[in-house]
């Protein structure tokens, strides 16, 4: 973990099984178990027992807990159809699926057994009901509930980023975990959250419906956007357009269809510095835009699942980062495609600036000195992890 900003920014990488310096679970156990007040939880999905552990023992030390998940994870499979006429058999088969008596598929018996020790555990929790998109956030408002009045024991603040609360997001996956200690920010994702307590997930335009907020951190500044209402994808090309120097980005899903890929192709064709690293399967897929960016000259890598010890794991590149000219850091849940702006439930944060005179409304007054220390923080894990990749040739497709 490096801190930044007077230890107000917390960031951590990992995992440690693929070089990285954090464990991301035991960072989020931790930012749990400093609950005072209260935890409001937005996550796409939980099925790490140890961090579901400490969530119910912070119920028990009474701290106030709700939880929004996908609801994906939970849902049982859809009647088949039956060819048998015997009643016998619908019924069983029915049963079976009602009442979960059929084989289970590993991959969600922990997310169900999670959410039944909740709901005995009396933790308010509620899925989506965004049918069209995924819910696909990651984060914790701490201490912040506007009815908690006592600010003798908080400490106002969020854990965000691009890191699910899965045993192999945060052992097996590249991933990312920030934390702003900071009231406003927690406010600005409270307004969040009580929009998914009012049902509304998607676009709706009800409480985001204005541009993303600026914020500023000793001298950092820091903008919060929500996908769909803030367009954040409109905000990455702006900050794309805007460099000098070089990008470089680490990223799990790039699709054709983003207008992310159009910002980085002009860019090239400016002469600028462009290269990333990106996850092997989702690089391969059919509407990926590898292929056109490396024709323009756009150095590209592809992730490896290679241990320091130079053995494999099976593993996903998962962030969502990229770093514009050494000062300005883009990260968050959102993948660069057009249903994550369009559909999903996402957040982003962009953090710092090259001008030392924003005004306030901006963000300013600027420290470009802290700036440029958080954004190569990320640039080295982007090249770490590059030196752990292969460099993409067509030829081996």
């Amino acid at each position: 973990m490096r801190n930044f900003a007077n230890g107000k920014i917390e960031v951590f990488f990992g995992p440690p099984a693929l070089g990285a310096p954090d464990d991301l679970e035991q960072a989020i156990i931790k930012f749990i178990n400093q609950a005072n007040h209260s935890l409001d939880i937005a996550v796409q999905e939980i099925d790490s027992k140890e961090i579901a552990i400490a969530v119910l023992d912070a119920s028990y030390r009474g701290i106030s807990v709700r939880v929004f998940v996908e609801q994906d994870y939970l849902l049982t499979e859809k009647y088949p159809k039956i060819k048998s006429t015997d009643p016998t058999v619908i019924a069983k088969t029915r049963e079976e699926l009602e009442w979960g008596l059929e084989k289970e598929k590993a991959s969600l018996k922990n997310n169900r057994e999670i959410l039944a020790a909740f709901l005995r555990c009396g933790i308010d929790v509620k899925a989506d009901y965004n049918d069209r998109g995924l819910f696909h956030q990651k984060f914790i408002i701490r201490d912040y509930r506007k009815k908690r009045r006592s600010r003798k024991t908080r400490r106002y603040a969020v854990l965000t980023g691009s890191t699910n609360f899965t045993h192999t997001g945060t052992h097996n996956n590249y991933n990312n975990i920030i934390i702003f200690y900071d009231k406003e920010i927690c406010k600005a994702y409270d307004i969040e959250f009580d929009e998914l307590r009012e049902g509304y997930f998607g676009k709706q335009n009800l409480f985001h419906n204005e541009p993303g907020k600026y914020f500023n951190i000793e001298g950092i500044p820091i903008r919060i956007l929500f996908a769909p209402d803030n367009n954040p994808e409109y905000e990455v090309v702006k900050a794309l357009l805007k460099s000098k120097l070089e990008v470089y980005f680490a990223i799990f899903t790039f699709s054709e269809s983003s207008g992310i890929d159009d910002a980085m192709l002009s860019l090239r064709d400016a002469d600028k510095v462009v290269t990333g690293v990106m996850d092997p399967a989702q690089a391969g897929q059919f509407w990926s835009p590898r292929p056109w960016l490396h024709d323009k000259g756009i150095e590209l890598y592809t992730a490896t699942g290679t241990k320091p010890d130079g053995s494999k794991i099976k593993f996903k590149l998962h962030h969502k980062m990229m770093v514009i000219d050494n000062e300005i850091v883009i990260a968050g849940s959102m993948n660069y495609t057009a249903t994550a702006t369009e559909l999903n439930d996402e957040n982003i944060f962009i953090i710092g600036s090259p001008y030392e005179d924003l005004s306030e409304d901006k963000g300013g007054p600027v420290n470009v000195t802290e700036c440029k220390q958080i954004a190569n923080y990320f640039k080295g894990e982007i090249l770490r992890i590059m030196d752990n990749s292969n460099i993409y040739d067509p030829g081996n497709d």
